[in-house]
């Protein structure tokens, strides 16, 4: 069989692959504490279960509109501009199986061969694979330590091209748990309204803060009609099965994205859709225990990772992962991440994962119990003080 050569330029998820491999471990009897995949260990909360038990007792059960079902779109629109200032309403809305389509079409509907596709480096590896399969050209922009992985907007500015098309933007931040700054993102808004070119905003862990509130570009001056905020219920409701996300968008892209869904997908489920509609109009209470319990997990890991010898790591204001700088230890990211799997039954991610500015770093989740982080600190401690001098 003989491939379409675009295969070759489409990229994968690290964490899925490590998962595989600690799977593998563990079925020989190893012993693996997960801290590589980006899921909550929380189930999806019982009222949002029991709203989709009822959908499908009610008959939601077949094809929905391909935007999304009206009511569930308008519940969106009211919500994200009460709670995020962002211009919207209904025809702003697009609902898709999971967010990652709206990266997928919004590059698609957006983006032309041989245009230019701007993307955070460390970053969520999907937004290069993306730009690259559709044959843009993606140009990373390096976040960097000592700027506690905020945006450089100097650096940023002197990588716009008249191709320059889309940049893609994600704060709080995976890997790296940054927030940008306020400052920052009016900075960025700035840039975007002089160069005239759109933002793709990923904003999938907006409520995984731990203080402060989050500015989305998109309700800035000037910005909804050239934003496209990505988000979606993996993350803050502990569905990531459940394959339901949604674009905020201008409500010329939204027909086109729209058609793009009926395209591939038809639609998005409709019972889920039915069961994220109670999510976000029911209690937020087992939401509000989630977020304290994952900072009570990142007070823990931070201070556990740096007592470790040859890592220091910094304290992430949002998502629920940790990037601990280790090249202390003397070893490659990539060399580190596998010794301890194999060695100490700690799955985590290699910085590189992330692209080529992840060098020097691994990613951690700490989206596991207490317990479980306690005891991969320990194994890594062991493992670390016999490797590091």
């Amino acid at each position: 069989m003989t491939f379409a050569q675009r295969m070759s330029r489409l990229g994968t998820e690290t964490a899925f692959e490590v998962l595989a491999r600690a799977r593998v471990l563990e079925a020989q009897g190893k012993s693996v504490i997960h801290l590589e995949i980006g899921e909550p260990d929380f189930d999806t909360p019982r009222f949002i279960r029991t709203a989709a038990a009822r959908a499908l007792e009610d008959g939601f059960t077949h094809y929905g509109p391909s935007a999304g079902l009206p009511e569930f779109r308008q519940t969106i629109a009211e919500i994200w501009r009460a709670e995020r200032n962002i211009p919207c309403d209904l025809d702003n809305v697009v609902v898709t199986p999971g967010a990652k389509p709206i990266m997928f079409f919004a590059m698609l509907a957006l983006v032309e061969e041989g245009d230019e596709v701007l993307y955070p480096d460390p970053g969520f590896p999907i937004y290069e694979s993306v730009a690259q399969f559709i044959n843009a050209r993606a140009v990373p922009y390096l976040l960097r330590e000592s700027n506690q992985f905020d945006l450089d907007l100097k650096d940023l500015e002197s990588k716009i091209t008249p191709r320059t098309k889309l940049l893609v933007l994600n704060s709080p931040h995976n890997p790296t748990g940054a927030v940008l700054r306020p400052e920052t993102v009016e900075g960025l808004a700035a840039i975007a309204r002089k160069h005239s070119f759109h933002i793709l905003s990923d904003e999938i862990y907006a409520r995984v803060l731990y203080s402060g509130r989050h500015l989305s570009i998109a309700s800035l001056p000037g910005m909804a009609e050239r934003t496209i905020v990505l988000d979606g219920f993996s993350k803050t409701y502990s569905m990531t099965g459940w394959r339901l996300g949604f674009g905020i968008m201008s409500k010329p892209l939204a027909v086109h994205v729209a058609r793009l869904m009926t395209n591939s997908n038809s639609c998005t489920a409709t019972f889920t859709q039915k069961a994220g509609q109670v999510a976000l109009t029911g209690p937020q209470d087992e939401i509000m225990a989630m977020v304290r319990e994952f900072r009570a997990r990142r007070d823990l890991i931070v201070a556990g990772l740096n007592a470790l010898p040859g890592i220091r790591c910094g304290m992430p204001n949002g998502a629920f992962y940790v990037f601990p700088n280790i090249t202390g230890t003397g070893m490659k990211s990539g060399e580190l991440a596998k010794l301890l799997l194999e060695e100490a039954g700690v799955a985590g991610l290699s910085g590189t994962a992330f692209g080529a500015g992840g060098e020097g770093y691994l990613r951690f989740s700490y989206a596991n119990s207490q317990e479980n982080i306690k005891k991969a600190l320990a194994a890594m401690g062991e493992f670390l003080s016999v490797r590091v001098r």
